[in-house]
């Protein structure tokens, strides 16, 4: 009874599968009942796109088949070729999955350059190339620079403000000199010293740009001539939460990691992982109470403490965790020799915590400086918006949506962090392991 049961299901699905065949996948009137306006028709279209990928599978099994044939031929030895087809099949999921990954980005870069809007038209191009005519290779016919031109105009600087920025490009060009150096020659300590000094100074020249830089300087017409001020609110904001985020986890986390005894520590901590369960836009209306009781409303202080507030119970732990695997015979050295309790913090151990503190600045700055929902919910003004507010303000015209200059303020403002991630990588990736492991 069940075999029968069986073959009944089995040929149910096989009936199935043949009545999509014959009705959908081979029925031409069925697609073209489908076809949006402007699209490109192509009749099984799905059939030469998995043929393409049946033949490159092909190509790699005859490839394996020689190449295996070859080498056991010279080395005198009996190997399958299966190990090696496997691999350039491993290989060739993963680049498709790159390129699928990575595809709108190559669209909004294709974008930035069309000061037409032409990518985001229903107008069919008719180049009788049919990947542009149906646009899946960006189709840009006048590309220019007009739309990262409008987001510059009208910006005055100053010329120390110029030599500030000419001081930050010459310190990117050498951390990125140096990282050529890193992957052609053997990394040697000398590369990491001036890496660090170069990232140092390009931190510094950065944050000294923005501090100087006023709305009085953005005189160009238009929402998106203040572009660039609303790049400079945003290393404003993330900047000054990071290094209250420092702060604040720095001491929170040697209090929970040297103070065993310290009454309510343990509660505490459950407390903190239990407030990491629930996402932060739950809090949206108490955080918009308080800041309109305290009258920090539309302040850069009302949200650089409401991202503050975001960090403590993360930081805290990550830092307690790295704390914990530095062993405390250093600090009872210290002590010996007739040092305080502060001192020890001050002198040995915030020294020693230097890559932990750049990580959690790091990931607090990255944080923010993507965040939108409590930014739109706290700054109404054109001049104190960060990127975020700013880039929804492209895609909410009465009349147009500008999305030849939303691309290009999306690629201007994603090249901070691209230098960021590049420059300081190594951090990212010895803040997530530090004090995984104990000695």
């Amino acid at each position: 009874m069940r075999r029968l049961l069986a073959f009944l299901l089995v040929g149910l699905a096989l009936y199935g599968v043949y009545w999509f065949a014959l009705n959908r996948l081979f029925d031409a009137g069925s697609y073209r009942k489908q076809v949006a306006f402007g699209s490109v028709f192509v009749p099984y279209g799905w059939a030469y796109a998995l043929g393409i990928l049946l033949g490159l599978v092909l190509l790699l099994l005859l490839y394996s088949v020689i190449h295996t044939a070859l080498a056991n031929r010279i080395q005198g030895r009996k190997r399958s070729p299966w190990p090696l087809f496997w691999q350039g099949v491993t290989h060739l999921f993963l680049w498709i999955l790159i390129l699928l990954v990575y595809y709108p980005v190559v669209q909004v870069v294709a974008a930035s350059f069309d000061p037409t809007n032409n990518l985001f038209s229903f107008r069919r191009p008719d180049t009788g190339f049919l990947l542009l005519d149906a646009k899946v290779i960006p189709y840009v016919p006048e590309p220019s620079l007009e739309n990262y031109a409008k987001l510059v105009e009208g910006v005055v600087l100053y010329p120390y403000q110029v030599g500030l920025l000419l001081l930050g490009g010459l310190a990117l060009l050498g951390v990125a000199l140096i990282g050529l150096l890193r992957r052609l020659l053997t990394p040697e300590d000398w590369m990491d010293f001036w890496q660090g000094r170069l990232l140092l100074l390009l931190a510094l020249a950065v944050f000294a740009l923005a501090l100087t830089l006023s709305p009085r300087q953005f005189t160009g017409q238009g929402t998106e001539a203040k572009f660039l001020l609303w790049v400079r609110n945003t290393f404003l904001i993330s900047g000054l939460t990071g290094l209250l985020a420092v702060l604040l986890t720095a001491t929170a986390g040697y209090a929970f990691a040297r103070f065993r005894h310290l009454p309510g520590r343990y509660p505490v901590l459950l407390f903190f992982i239990f407030v990491q369960m629930f996402p932060g836009f739950l809090a949206l209306v108490a955080i918009y109470y308080l800041l309109s009781r305290l009258d920090l409303l539309n302040t850069f202080t009302g949200l650089v403490l409401a991202y503050s507030g975001g960090i403590i119970s993360f930081g805290t732990w990550v830092y307690k965790g790295y704390l914990e695997s530095i062993s405390p015979s250093l600090e009872e050295a210290a002590m010996v020799d007739g040092a305080t309790k502060w001192q020890v913090f001050t002198k040995i151990l915030l020294p020693l915590s230097a890559p932990m503190f750049v990580f959690i600045f790091l990931l607090q700055f990255v944080g923010t400086y993507s965040e939108f929902v409590l930014a739109n919910l706290v700054l109404t003004g054109v001049e104190s918006w960060n990127v975020g507010v700013g880039l929804r303000s492209f895609t909410t015209g009465q009349f147009q949506t500008k999305w030849g200059i939303f691309a290009a303020a999306s690629v201007l403002g994603s090249l901070p962090i691209l230098f960021l991630f590049y420059g300081f990588q190594q951090y990212f990736v010895s803040g997530y392991t530090a004090g995984a492991v104990k000695e």
